[in-house]
């Protein structure tokens, strides 16, 4: 619910923010502002990351994801009545990066408490395949956010979607806060978190501030898992929020087109994400995230030529794979990031690491792709600079440990190989 919130401004800054909140402009570069009004709710993510991460290994998982849900439902309500350039000028896209700002404030609290309340819940040996549902809560949101932009684009004209049409799906958060918080004050704390807490009463040892000695404890794992987020955060939001704009600008396909394409690879999307994360329970966690990593890197200098065809089929086919790809790494990460932290840091790791990367990762992605294909008019560019992102990420995971079918209660700093003899 709060990805679809998250995905649905990427999408409609794709499509039409560039001329509602920046008509001044050439319609490329609109497209970058736009894109960089969407990289500023990146920006609050690390932020939210840590303010929730703290209270997360402190206070507990469940009641930061009933506050991180309200303050990004709250925001994507307000961003469906926002007046637009026309009506208020400048005061328009301030007020709009004001709202994203609180939407990446949540996100950034959201995603380490979601992935632990099913990590912490699910067993050692299916951990994986438990762990990635929250992971497919992604392009289920991208899914519903792309599906209804369709439908109302659908039944709209041009103009009437410019004018009035893209609100509509942002009004509609209201009724998915109202089911998500159901749904968050159903479920019962994490019983990992809660033997935790107990244990730490007990010996007086709870950490005063985790994200300081998670920081401490755990830099190899932070950096690390930074590493491993490169390629599978710079490849989603290349195959998803610049694709719709690469479609529709440089491609010269219609918007239809390329949301009904984009559908397609969303829905097999979230199919594949919880199959990897049980492959992973198989076969380990870096064997399945490395098949991802080293797929994007190859994938993206197809990708493009497929969209430059116009084809309908070969977009949705450029897309399907891209994401299948991108799940190879998605699908396990919950599961493998969670396994690197003990139990009393492991929201701040978590929030922390995630968030860092999704900075210098997802948030600048369509804003790089977009400059690059604005310097050299070519999308070769773009593949080589995905190419690359798949290098560092493929270093990362080979010096990461497998993690698969450890024991959350145990503290992983505990576990490590004395100095010189190396990791297991």
């Amino acid at each position: 619910m709060e990805w679809y919130d998250f995905f649905l401004y990427g999408s409609a800054a794709a499509l039409v923010f560039n001329t509602l909140f920046f008509p001044d402009f050439d319609p490329l570069v609109g497209t970058l502002l736009a894109f960089a009004t969407y990289a500023v709710g990146f920006a609050a993510r690390p932020i939210g990351g840590i303010v929730f991460g703290h209270f997360g290994d402190k206070v507990g998982r469940k009641q930061m994801l009933v506050i991180t849900l309200m303050l990004m439902g709250g925001a994507t309500f307000l961003i469906g009545l926002l007046p637009t350039y026309g009506a208020i000028g400048v005061w328009a896209p301030i007020l709009l990066i004001l709202l994203r700002l609180v939407q990446g404030f949540a996100l950034g609290g959201e995603w380490g408490g979601a992935v632990l309340m099913a990590a912490e819940y699910g067993t050692p040996e299916r951990r994986g395949y438990w762990a990635s549902w929250p992971q497919a809560g992604a392009p289920a949101g991208n899914l519903l956010a792309v599906a209804v932009l369709a439908l109302v684009s659908a039944f709209t004209t041009d103009q009437q979607f410019e004018s009035w049409g893209w609100r509509i799906p942002f009004l509609l958060s209201a009724v998915l806060v109202g089911v998500g918080l159901w749904i968050r004050v159903s479920i019962e704390e994490s019983p990992v978190f809660r033997a935790a807490r107990e244990q730490s009463a007990k010996a007086e040892e709870a950490p005063k501030l985790p994200v300081v000695q998670v920081l401490k404890e755990y830099p190899r794992e932070i950096i690390l898992a930074i590493g491993a987020r490169l390629a599978e955060n710079i490849g989603y939001y290349i195959f998803t929020a610049f694709a719709l704009a690469y479609a529709t600008g440089e491609a010269g396909v219609s918007r239809g087109t390329a949301l009904n394409a984009a559908l397609i690879a969303s829905a097999v999307h979230f199919a594949a994400i919880p199959a990897m994360g049980a492959a992973s329970d198989r076969f380990g966690r870096r064997p399945v995230y490395l098949v991802g990593a080293v797929g994007v890197g190859v994938w993206g200098f197809v990708f493009f030529a497929l969209y430059d065809s116009q084809s309908f089929l070969l977009l949705a086919l450029a897309g399907t794979i891209g994401l299948v790809l991108h799940g190879a790494m998605y699908g396990p990460q919950a599961s493998f990031f969670s396994e690197l932290f003990s139990t009393q840091v492991r929201y701040s790791g978590l929030s922390v690491a995630g968030q860092v990367s999704s900075i210098v990762a997802g948030s600048l992605a369509p804003i790089i792709a977009t400059a690059l294909l604005l310097e050299y008019g070519s999308s070769l560019p773009i593949s080589l600079y995905l190419a690359g992102a798949a290098v560092l990420t493929v270093i990362a995971v080979v010096l990461s440990r497998e993690t698969a079918h450890s024991d959350l209660t145990r503290d992983p700093a505990a576990d490590r190989a004395p100095a010189g003899a190396g990791r297991r």
